[in-house]
């Protein structure tokens, strides 16, 4: 792999650990620029918002640039957000800068997804998608935690100055080390790149990685009061779980990078049934506090594993538009991210408790194996 995938996966590290870290700072946020909480909670929103609305259009408006171009000017717009953010007394000035700095992300890891493919080998998209997602994985294990540890100790301002210095390196690396050539400045007509995204096969991939992503952040976003609630568990352990289940994430996606492009087909439907048995496993055990934080491990493995294979799948399907594909592939997951969390809310808010997030964990992803196994004879017809 080229190291210019290493620097490439430090920048998503850094955009991974903002769009996550907020969870530990929106208490201190809300005190230190005199909102409610709930209020505060909104920048969490305005950036996954950013990020599915973002994708797509920020793809369309990159397609014409070098990718180190695009690359870069995305990656400088995340920094000096940023720094705006930390600097600003304003929380309007704050929401606008979640915004803007969701929707640099959501360019950059569509830009970035395409580059790295085309780093690689046309049959390594999915060790090369791997790679980049591991830079989301390790700002679950370790960049969020750290975020909030900072928080805790000089205040929430500086996460955000942690976040803009840890993109520096990332913006000299992507200068130095992405090609960036006019043989990417020239683009077919915009018209034949959305005809490719009409692709059935695309459609239904994007279809399951929000699906399954969706389950991953239902029962990840509840986490910690299912640890403490239903497992019993202080909250001290808390920090551990989340960290164990990123590093699940970690192993799961390093994992699926080996076999993604070879045995996609294996991966998806064994790891998806695994995937499902799972949640609903854990939803029955939550209350046993050893096998519980072992089906977080495993579970993080799973979903991660899945998920990065159907993001490479997606890029697979849609060769007459890399970075358009990307961006909808981008903006289809974050679609999961949101809907997840407020379905598994609206569970536990029902009164089904807790472990009621786990079980519509269970079902999204079982209806993600029903639509593959309803689209699967429809894609064999069409190979005949």
């Amino acid at each position: 792999m080229p190291f210019a995938l290493l620097l490439l996966g430090l920048a998503v590290f850094a955009q991974g650990t903002s769009e996550f870290m907020l969870s530990g700072l929106v208490p201190d946020i809300a005190r230190d620029l005199g909102v409610s909480v709930p209020a505060a909670g909104a920048l969490t929103s305005a950036f996954a918002v950013g990020m599915v609305v973002g994708a797509p259009l920020m793809a369309g408006l990159g397609r014409r640039w070098s990718r180190r171009g695009a690359l870069l000017a995305f990656l400088v717009t995340f920094l000096a957000v940023h720094v705006a953010g930390a600097l600003t007394d304003s929380f309007g000035v704050l929401l606008a800068t979640r915004v803007i700095g969701a929707l640099a992300n959501a360019g950059f890891l569509a830009v970035a997804l395409v580059t790295a493919a085309g780093m690689v080998a046309p049959d390594a998209k999915g060790r090369a998608t791997s790679m980049l997602l591991g830079g989301v994985t390790l700002a679950c294990v370790a960049g969020v935690p750290a975020g909030a540890l900072l928080g805790q100790l000089w205040g929430w301002r500086s996460a955000f100055w942690a976040v803009a210095l840890l993109s520096v390196p990332a913006v000299v690396a992507v200068a130095r080390s992405v090609p960036g050539g006019a043989a990417d400045t020239a683009p077919g007509p915009l018209r034949g790149e959305l005809r490719s995204l009409r692709a059935r096969r695309l459609q239904v991939t994007l279809l399951l990685g929000a699906l399954v992503n969706g389950a991953t952040f239902c029962t990840f976003t509840y986490l910690a009061p299912l640890v403490t609630e239903v497992a019993g568990l202080d909250g001290r352990w808390v920090p551990g779980v989340l960290a164990l289940f990123g590093a699940g994430s970690f192993a799961g996606v390093s994992l699926a990078g080996r076999f993604a492009d070879r045995r996609p087909g294996p991966v998806l439907a064994v790891g998806g049934a695994a995937l499902c048995a799972g949640w609903g496993v854990l939803a029955l055990g939550a209350g046993e506090p050893g096998p519980a934080l072992g089906l977080v491990l495993v579970q993080g493995a799973l979903s991660f594993g899945v998920g990065s294979t159907l993001i490479a799948q997606a890029l697979y399907a849609a060769p007459g538009a890399p970075t358009l594909a990307g961006g909808f592939a981008t903006a289809a997951f974050n679609v999961g991210a949101a809907l997840g969390p407020w379905l598994g809310g609206t569970a536990i808010g029902a009164g089904f408790g807790y472990r009621s997030a786990v079980w519509v964990s269970a079902g999204l992803v079982a209806a993600a194996l029903a639509t593959a196994a309803v689209a699967l004879p429809s894609r064999r017809t069409a190979a005949r």
